[in-house]
């Protein structure tokens, strides 16, 4: 499949106005063609089933390069799987996004592919590490919502655990950043991790809560018991 190919495929479920609807949103400019997400989710599932690894890769990083919304959601699913082998030439092209990183909701859809890469090498972890050092806020961003999967384990395994820990050091670094994507990461990342941890949640608020802005405050300790 060329890009074209892939394109004219996206094109085909353009809905009438929603593009101006998308724009005035996401408040990046960019072209945004007008698609909703079941349609991409479609395609890009039918293009993973035909495609090879190698395949992808190429479209992926095709998609990624033309900077249209859609093509960029596209292009982070086509990697979205949690079983691929060889998988390092997609870890790389992954990593190679992160600078381009400059909206949530894209930056969203990468992170979830590569979540998938990061549970099946978890040395991987110490590359993620790397981003918390970043000048932007987006790449620092994305340190906290790649890891999310390690919030997730009832029972975690000890090296599970211990990129948990380690984690949780990053957060403890965030929270006197006064960026609100910043904040917000660390909010959501000790919201899913007190529905399997509260302890360590409870542990790690009563010692940063206070840093952290009133909004992350809250949104962090939403699943745990009122005392």
């Amino acid at each position: 499949m060329t890009l074209d190919d892939a394109l004219a495929a996206l094109k085909a479920h353009i809905e009438p106005g929603r593009a101006e609807g998308m724009a005035d949103y996401h408040k990046v400019p960019r072209e945004y063609l007008g698609i909703p997400n079941p349609a991409l989710n479609d395609l890009t599932k039918e293009w993973r089933q035909t495609l090879t690894v190698e395949e992808r890769v190429t479209l992926a990083d095709q998609l990624w390069q033309t900077n249209i919304f859609e093509a960029r959601l596209a292009a982070a699913k086509l990697l979205t799987q949690a079983r691929i082998r060889p998988d390092d030439a997609v870890w790389d092209l992954i990593k190679s996004w992160v600078p381009d990183f400059d909206s949530w909701a894209i930056a969203d859809h990468a992170c979830m592919a590569g979540q998938k890469r990061l549970i099946a090498d978890l040395s991987r972890v110490d590359e993620v590490e790397e981003w918390t050092k970043s000048d932007s806020h987006w790449t620092r961003r994305a340190a906290m919502v790649i890891t999310l999967p390690f919030t997730k384990q009832n029972h975690p395994k000890p090296d599970e655990l211990a990129v948990r820990q380690r984690v949780l050091g990053w957060a403890a670094r965030y929270v006197d950043d006064p960026e609100w994507f910043i904040q917000k990461s660390v909010a959501w990342w000790l919201r899913d991790l007190s529905k399997h941890d509260p302890a360590r949640t409870d542990y790690f608020l009563k010692n940063y809560a206070k840093k952290m802005k009133p909004f992350a405050r809250k949104e962090a300790a939403k699943f745990l018991p009122k005392d």
